[in-house]
């Protein structure tokens, strides 16, 4: 035991997942994610600066909408420049502290991002079922303090997922089979198989998730029951289309990064992590404008 735990503080940098060896293909990756990161900067920047700007759009749902693409544009920000940084330099270098920071900012990022999709449904529910009490219920200063507490509950999910995380024994190797740093990755190099400072913060995860999840899935129920009593198709249309871009974001970002955090090792390749990471932490930030 004290041997591993000599070879985890030895360890003083990780290498990412390189995605070509070839120089060619190495920078034609840093222009493909450039172009990637320079449309969620803009897309997310033409959301957040139109909200703020426009006083029409000073309401609920796109109060939440500007949080949501900050949360976004922090996601995004976390992990693409280090990866094109290294593909540009022709390094697979990061620094301990790095990873660590990576870890803590992309968990803090989602897990504000998933409860604040939770409030979005909160409001789509009142909007549509009771919406004679809209305004009691979603008040200015309700909407700032629902933001702050999904800011908040964020960092604090991502303090303990890191914290326990980054406490772990690890063996010799610093090898990590993706272009950031992602917690399954880091536990694939531990060497305790008793992962009990793990779980703890695991399971809070989980269940706030899993709480967060089943919230949406009733509210939906009621949602759809209140659209379908609605007389005329078009008010039946308006009523739900209101609704897709949350359900789109709500289902891409639930099926990948559950499936990325909670798969089974046996089921686990190099090819299929690197599409399902993707799929959680590059596209929903790339998309944003296209979808709202």
């Amino acid at each position: 035991q004290r041997q591993q735990m000599l070879n985890s503080s030895s360890i003083t940098q990780f290498l990412l997942l390189a995605f070509a060896d070839r120089r060619e293909l190495q920078l034609l990756h840093f222009w493909l994610f450039l172009g990637i990161y320079l449309a969620a900067l803009l897309g997310n920047g033409l959301i957040i600066s139109t909200i703020a700007w426009d006083h029409h759009l000073h309401t609920p749902m796109y109060f939440f909408l500007l949080n949501l693409s900050l949360l976004d544009l922090g996601c995004i920000s976390t992990t693409l420049p280090k990866s094109m940084a290294n593909s540009l330099w022709d390094t697979r270098a990061i620094s301990y502290s790095a990873c660590a920071a990576q870890v803590f900012l992309l968990m803090s990022f989602i897990g504000a991002e998933w409860c604040l999709l939770t409030i979005i449904c909160y409001d789509r529910y009142v909007a549509i079922c009771s919406p004679l009490h809209y305004g009691t219920l979603l008040g200015s200063r309700a909407c700032v303090h629902m933001a702050a507490a999904a800011w908040a509950t964020g960092f604090l999910n991502a303090l303990l997922l890191t914290a326990s995380t980054f406490s772990l024994p690890l063996c010799p190797g610093n090898v990590l089979g993706q272009f950031f740093c992602e917690i399954p990755q880091i536990l694939k190099l531990s060497c305790s198989h008793s992962y009990l400072r793990e779980v703890g913060p695991l399971i809070f995860s989980c269940l706030l998730a899993f709480g967060c999840f089943v919230f949406m899935v009733i509210s939906y129920v009621q949602i759809f029951r209140a659209v379908l009593r609605i007389p005329s198709q078009q008010g039946r249309y308006k009523a739900f289309s209101t609704c897709l871009p949350h359900l789109a974001v709500v289902s891409l970002l639930a099926s990948t990064a559950m499936f990325a955090h909670l798969k089974p090792l046996s089921i686990s390749s190099p090819s299929l992590d690197l599409v399902v990471a993707i799929l959680y932490s590059v596209v929903p930030p790339a998309v944003n404008l296209l979808i709202y």
